[in-house]
Parts: C-alpha cells; sequence; structure tokens
C-alpha cells in the first residue's frame, strides 16, 4: 500500500488505532488465528512463527461493570479492562491468549481470566525477577518453550528454529522502524501531533509487523525530507506505562507541547531492545528479556536507577520538562515517583505527575495541570 501524504498515512494509522475490533475481524476472516498478547514483555515472535497474528490487548477506555466481581475497585484499570473485555465477549475471536505476571496486579488478573473466560485457551507466562544471571536466562527460555509448545497445539503445527528466525528478524525491523519514527516525530512536532504519534505507536499491536513496517518506513521517509522545524511551543519527554488516551494527549497538543521522547511501556520500552543474534532464537528471545532494564516492574539490583535513565533521556532529546502519566492504582509507579521525581528536580528538569485511569471522563483537572506546566515550560524558554 502506497500512500500520497504524510497526512493520508497518518490517518490510516490513527483508524486502526482507533478501531482494534475492525481490524481483528479483518485477519480472523482472511482465516488467519490471533493471540491476544497482554501487557508486557510477550515473545510475540513465537506467535508469529506459527503462522498466527499477535494482538496486543491494553484494554480500552469507558466503564467498567463485569469485571468488578473479581477485582477490587482499587486495583489497575489496565488489568480491569482487560477482563472487562473478555467477559463482554469482545475476545472471544481470539484462538487464545497469553498473559504475563508482572506484578501484583496481573497476577491476579491471570487466574480471574482462567476461571472466568473458559472459552479462550490460556497461556500464563511468569518471568524470572533475576533475569540476568544464567539460571535466570535458562527459566525465561524454559517459560517461552512452554508458550512455544502452547502455540503449536493451538496452530496445529511446529514452529521451526527457521520460522523463528525469521519472525526475529521481522520484528527487529519494526523496532528500528518504531525507534526512527520516535526520532523523527520529535524533530518534526509540527507533523505529527502527540495524538497522531500515539495512534502510529498503538497500531503496531493491532497490525502483522511487515505491514506495520512498511507503511512506517513510507511515514519516515517522508518526516526525513522534510525542512528543519522551527518549532515555538515547548519539548516534552512523557513517561509512565500508558499513554493513549486521546483527550490526554490532546490537551498536550492544544497547549503546543511536543512529544520529543518517551519512557512508557506501551510505546518506546517495548521497542528499544533488538532480540539478538544468535545459533538458537529461543536463547536469543530468552536473552533480550535479560537485557531489559529501566523499568519499575523489573528487579533492580543496582537500587533504583530508572530515575537517572529518565533525566538522560530527556536531556539527549531537548525535554524541557517531564509529563508523567500516573495510571491510578499502580503500586510500582506510585513507590518509585518519590525518587524520579527528586532527580528530575536535582537536575532542574520541571515536572508534572497526571493521574488517570482507563475510566476517566472529566478531564478538567489534569487540562487545568497541563495549561499551567506549559506556562511554566515557556517561561523558561
Amino acid at each position: 500500500m502506497t500512500m500520497s501524504t504524510i497526512g493520508e498515512l497518518l490517518d490510516h494509522f490513527d483508524v486502526i488505532a482507533s478501531n482494534p475490533k475492525a481490524q481483528l475481524e479483518k485477519y480472523v476472516g482472511e482465516g488467519k488465528k490471533a493471540i491476544g498478547c497482554f501487557p508486557y514483555y510477550v515473545p510475540e515472535e513465537l506467535v508469529r512463527a506459527a503462522g498466527m497474528v499477535p494482538f496486543g490487548i491494553w484494554g480500552a477506555e469507558g466503564t467498567i461493570n463485569a469485571a468488578k466481581e473479581y477485582f477490587a475497585p482499587f486495583y489497575c484499570t489496565i488489568a480491569q479492562m482487560g477482563l472487562e473485555l473478555a467477559l463482554n465477549g469482545k475476545l472471544n475471536k481470539l484462538s487464545g491468549v497469553i498473559m504475563p505476571s508482572m506484578c501484583d496486579t496481573l497476577r491476579p488478573l491471570t487466574q480471574n481470566f482462567r476461571a472466568a473466560i473458559p472459552q479462550v485457551p490460556f497461556i500464563f507466562l511468569a518471568h524470572p525477577q533475576n533475569r540476568r544471571a544464567p539460571y535466570g536466562v535458562e527459566y525465561t527460555k524454559s517459560q517461552y518453550s512452554n508458550v512455544k509448545k502452547n502455540l503449536e497445539s493451538i496452530a496445529g503445527k511446529a514452529i521451526s528454529d527457521n520460522s523463528l528466525k525469521e519472525a526475529i528478524r521481522v520484528y527487529n525491523e519494526s523496532r528500528a522502524a518504531r525507534r526512527k519514527f520516535v526520532k523523527l516525530a520529535g524533530q518534526h512536532p509540527e507533523s505529527v501531533s502527540p495524538v497522531q504519534r500515539s495512534a502510529v505507536l498503538k497500531s503496531a499491536y493491532f497490525m502483522d509487523k511487515a505491514e506495520h513496517t512498511a507503511l512506517l518506513t513510507q511515514l519516515n521517509a517522508q518526516l526525513e525530507a522534510l525542512p528543519k522545524s522551527d518549532w515555538k511551543g515547548a519539548k516534552i519527554l512523557i513517561s509512565g506505562i500508558l499513554a493513549d488516551s486521546k483527550n490526554l494527549l490532546q490537551i498536550l497538543g492544544d497547549n503546543h507541547m511536543a512529544v520529543v521522547a518517551d519512557d512508557v511501556a506501551q510505546q518506546s520500552r517495548a521497542f528499544r531492545l533488538d532480540v539478538p543474534e544468535a545459533d538458537d532464537p529461543m536463547t536469543a528471545l530468552a536473552l533480550q528479556f535479560a537485557g531489559q532494564d529501566y523499568d519499575v516492574l523489573l528487579y533492580d539490583p543496582e537500587l533504583n536507577k530508572r530515575p537517572e535513565y529518565v533525566v538522560n533521556l530527556a536531556k539527549e532529546n531537548g525535554a524541557q520538562g517531564v509529563v508523567i502519566l500516573m495510571m491510578q492504582f499502580c503500586d510500582p509507579e506510585e513507590m518509585e515517583y518519590p525518587s524520579l521525581k527528586q532527580a528530575l528536580d536535582k537536575a532542574g528538569i520541571p515536572s508534572v505527575s497526571i493521574g488517570f485511569d482507563q475510566q476517566m471522563r472529566d478531564f478538567g483537572q489534569a487540562r487545568t495541570q497541563l495549561q499551567a506546566f506549559a506556562d511554566v515550560l515557556n517561561a523558561k524558554h
């Protein structure tokens, strides 16, 4: 598919990001099996190598009703909305789901899902805390091997080393293209708004990665050809787990704040590290997870070096401030926040924390906070 303008490409990505249901029905209608991949660090390459389509499940914006029977009110909405979608039958066309247990909220989600949704084949994934040590790599490999066996059963065929190596190649190309887009979008905020930036990255969860990369390569080429930007607004880095709320992102755009970089689990954390080349592709996948870092959900033996990473990321990309999108009731993020703010303050980088969840309807307080923050940044600019 060849499109002629940046606007057309951005609109196409937005259509897909805004309607994952239609995209899922498209693949199922083509006779393909789709596997739901819950947050996060799921080895999607195994799904592709089995000839199936990985389909990201990060929940959706809306009201939680049925899932309240399984969760206390103070659980994060990423878990609650994922189960809500399933209880409402919106995941029934999936041929299975892979569900990690990265935190104290995701762990009960796995068991609640298994009990409440028997019609969708369930694949449990437990990552090790000590991921870098040889025994951690072996444990990850054993867990991935279990995922592989389950996927083979659903697909009705074996996953060969060659098919897995090819899937890794496709995914590494996708990661490279998305990293390049993040840089280019930050360099040309007049052409890519915060809402559009999110749509491009979010759509990758609902598309075949080769298809997404082909379109993104076109977009990147056109962004590269643009003249140097003369952006007059503020430049920010966003941090958090989820950053796909159009309402929140529109407020950034309305206040002329450009997202020049991010440390968001749903965005750059998902593609900042390639799978290394190795003769054994299963070991390569395990080594990629072993190399993941700077994440509130991952054990840090060096005692929380992520704040320094965020400070450096902001400096490297010319961000004048940091917007922290704080998922309500996310204990790891809330516990880390004091050290992150302290590091940003010490570096002289203004920051603001915006609490939100996927049921949020009133954005008045967030608008007021972000308008005031934009004034602070513009005054320093």
